[in-house]
């Protein structure tokens, strides 16, 4: 009798240690808000995130679960998909680079911590109060919106001079399409008559490039978003086919055989959102952690689709150039 008491006493201690406790409980759940597709492996869509999320002690499959809902660039289900996230009471909310999605995570929960990457003014667009104490439960990574934009307008011109109108494909959100609208003003003085395209679906996409490339536009510009950059092969071979100069957001862009790209580090900004993840799984408070903005940009180009184009890279323009792709 006295050895089953003895044994007992000494499970209810270990019981009671953190790293039992740590063990009996359930593993914390990611849920993962994309507006765009996932394609057949959402795990290897974003393994930046998955680095910073591992780098807090949580290995995707073994200490962290994960809820995939993607709306396939159908910005109507956003919503629903939100509301789904919060009825399974998961642990965080990761929206990654979708106003819309931002938008319909932050209707659904005031509670559950939602962490965002994104381009543009958080404040601006009313994601948060203050960038360095958000205050709410939404907090996330960010770089320049229509800053970025203006230039990569720029240089458009730059490499291409005689350049006079240029087509923009924006997504149709509210907020994307102001910081569009600055930008344009930003460069007024470039003599570039711009024209933008709102959509919201892959085929509108398609029609847009086609319209652009009927109107005889002297180049494009792929603002920020998840429906182009899960799409990039096949919007390069699209533009392509048409020759016409683009200027893309994100290096792997160029790198699927674009002209150039100019921005942030796609990678390193879901790096930063996976350990703000991670923090959070760790207790942290999302009000507390301030909202990162990215400030290191690369300029791409590839050199290969420039001589398809036809185009003479000026020596200027490769002197600003941080990275050429043969």
């Amino acid at each position: 009798m006295r050895r089953r008491q003895f044994l007992a006493a000494v499970a209810g201690a270990f019981a009671c240690t953190p790293r039992a406790r740590a063990a009996q409980r359930p593993d914390p759940v990611i849920g993962y808000l994309y507006a765009g597709s996932f394609g057949p492996d959402p795990g290897a869509v974003d393994e930046g995130f998955w680095k910073g999320v591992a780098e807090q002690g949580y290995m995707r499959g073994r200490h962290v679960a994960v809820e995939y809902r993607e709306a396939k660039n159908d910005l109507r289900q956003l919503r629903d998909l939100a509301r789904d996230l919060v009825r399974r009471e998961v642990s965080v909310i990761y929206v990654p680079a979708s106003g819309p999605a931002l938008h319909a995570a932050k209707a659904a929960t005031d509670t559950i911590p939602i962490v965002f990457v994104n381009s543009g003014d958080p404040i601006r667009m009313g994601y948060v109060t203050s960038l360095s104490r958000p205050g709410g439960n939404v907090t996330g990574v960010s770089d320049f919106g229509d800053e970025l934009s203006a230039k990569r307008l720029e240089l458009i011109k730059q490499l291409v001079p005689t350049a006079s109108r240029i087509g923009i494909l924006v997504p149709n959100y509210f907020g994307l399409v102001r910081e569009v609208e600055r930008a344009r003003e930003a460069v007024s003085a470039l003599s570039l008559d711009t024209v933008a395209s709102l959509v919201s679906s892959s085929e509108e996409i398609d029609a847009a490039i086609e319209s652009f490339a009927q109107d005889r536009m002297d180049g494009l510009y792929f603002t920020p978003g998840p429906m182009f950059f899960g799409a990039r092969e096949q919007l390069v071979r699209q533009v392509a086919s048409y020759r016409l100069p683009a200027v893309y957001s994100f290096s792997e862009f160029a790198q699927a055989g674009g002209l150039m790209s100019y921005g942030i580090s796609a990678t390193e900004r879901s790096y930063q959102a996976g350990r703000y993840v991670g923090l959070i799984l760790n207790g942290a408070n999302p009000a507390e952690l301030p909202v990162r903005r990215l400030t290191k940009f690369e300029l791409v180009l590839n050199l290969s689709a420039a001589r398809d184009l036809g185009l003479t890279v000026p020596a200027r323009f490769l002197a600003l150039t941080d990275r050429v792709i043969e």
